[in-house]
Parts: structure tokens; C-alpha cells; sequence
């Protein structure tokens, strides 16, 4: 039985033992976008787990954002020439990885390019670079925070950022 004076107090929860917090990443990667006449294509990439993404990766030490987007873009995907048109958005989600919970934030970047031949970096999984454009992006885009950070970069593209979906809540991947 509860004292009126406990009755507007909430229990705190005691940390569980042997739970550690989320150990916090931060990356950053591309949505580049290539133009032949007036159809744009998207650059997409496809993970070590068969999942279909953009590629990105981890910050180096003092490293901003923007150059380790591009640094990073070229590296997974071979491509040169790339030009940093803007931000896209910042995405986070939690996973887990070999039993240990992450919290990855990840700065997406607009990028153009005129190259059309990639090399996916295959040392970091990636198995396939491919062109396409944005319904079929849509349709082989494997996460759902990626799908929204497409759709974002699709509105950006086309003058209407106002119409970009919301990503200021956290999607879980």
C-alpha cells in the first residue's frame, strides 16, 4: 500500500547488472546521383548481407562530416569526380552487432558525379555497385531508414524540400 506522499512519485529502475550502455558510432556517406540527359540515376550498393543501401562509414579522428562522406563514397564505390551538392539528412538507429547494442547516427550527403564505372570495395563487403533510377531505388532499397533518406534526396533534387518525409525520429534498422 502506497502513503499519499508516494502516491505522485514514479520507482526509478535500477540499471540491470552486467548491461552496458549503447556504444555511440558516427558515420557518414553519400546519395550520389549521375544525369544522362534528363534522367537522373541514384548509386546504390549492395552489403555483405545482400541488402541493398547506400555506402558510407566511420568519421576518422577531427574528420568532418562532409569530407568523410565523400572519402567514403569513393573508397566503396571507385568513384571520382564527386561533387558535394548538400546535406541530405541525419539518420539514427539502434543494433546490435557480435552481442553488443549500437547506436549509429549517420550524415547523409547529396553528391553528383559524371562517372558511370564503379569498383565496389569489396574488402568492406561491398558486393555490387548498380545505376538506377528512383523507382527502382525505391523498390531495391533495403532499409527503411535508407528509403527515407532517398525519398528526401529525390525532393531535393526536384526543388521541393518542404515535401521530404520527416527523418528527425529515430528508425530502427
Amino acid at each position: 500500500m502506497t502513503s499519499q506522499g508516494d502516491a505522485g512519485k514514479k520507482k526509478r529502475r535500477k540499471p540491470r547488472r552486467g548491461r552496458r550502455p549503447a556504444s555511440q558510432e558516427i558515420s557518414a556517406g553519400g546519395v550520389v546521383v549521375r544525369r544522362s540527359g534528363a534522367e537522373t540515376f541514384f548509386l546504390i550498393i549492395r552489403d555483405s548481407y545482400e541488402n541493398w543501401g547506400f555506402p558510407k562509414g566511420h568519421l576518422q579522428d577531427g574528420e568532418p562530416p562532409e569530407r568523410a562522406a565523400l572519402r567514403e563514397v569513393s573508397e566503396e564505390t571507385g568513384l571520382g569526380g564527386l561533387e558535394l551538392r548538400g546535406p541530405v539528412s541525419v539518420v539514427d538507429w539502434h543494433f546490435r552487432f557480435r552481442g553488443r547494442l549500437i547506436h549509429k547516427v549517420c550524415h547523409f550527403f547529396l553528391m553528383e558525379t559524371t562517372e558511370t564505372i564503379t569498383r565496389p570495395q569489396r574488402a568492406e563487403g561491398i558486393t555490387a555497385c548498380r545505376w538506377v533510377q528512383y523507382d527502382d531505388a525505391v523498390r531495391l532499397i533495403s532499409y527503411e531508414n535508407a528509403g527515407a533518406v532517398l525519398a528526401r534526396a529525390n525532393a531535393l533534387l526536384a526543388g521541393q524540400p518542404d515535401a521530404a518525409p520527416d527523418l528527425s525520429h529515430p528508425a530502427v534498422r
